[in-house]
């Protein structure tokens, strides 16, 4: 079942959140190259999920036998929705909840009169990278991300 996310919500998306991007953001990857900074790749993450907690009803969650186990998160920017965050339990994975998260968030696009979707992700992460043209997103850029120590 997919359903908005509640307030109580808020702990368990946050989990799924940091582990499903374990290996798979650019803050991590600054840190594995460079070491830690002042605030984790994980404190990163989670000040960013938890502005987009801020606006529940953009928040989607997937439950089943009632425990959340994936979020995906989304955004309106005019005519445009974009998904900045989708994750899945790793014990839940490979049953096509990315896919039904997806779906759902392209359909609240679809509901809100939106006329383009977008999401993104990194070179590494072999699940986006074939799960979003199953789902109908083309590729439109490439982003190249450049860090230096000073």
């Amino acid at each position: 079942m997919i359903r908005p996310s509640r307030l109580e919500d808020r702990e368990r998306i946050i989990e799924i959140c940091l582990a499903s991007f374990y290996g798979v953001s650019i803050d991590h990857n600054i840190e594995e190259k460079f070491g830690l900074p002042k605030d984790s790749w994980q404190e990163k993450k989670r000040r960013s999920i938890e502005k987009e907690l801020e606006k529940p009803e953009l928040v989607f969650v997937a439950e089943e036998d009632g425990q959340v186990v994936g979020f995906i998160t989304t955004q309106i920017d005019g005519d445009t929705g974009r998904i900045p965050n989708l994750g899945v339990d790793s014990a839940y994975r490979g049953r096509g909840l990315g896919k039904a998260l997806i779906a759902h968030a392209l359909d609240f696009f679809r509901q809100q009169g939106l006329k383009l979707a977008r999401i993104e992700t990194l070179d590494q992460n072999e699940v986006g990278k074939n799960l979003y043209p199953k789902m109908g997103f083309q590729q439109v850029a490439l982003q190249i991300h450049y860090a230096m120590e000073l």
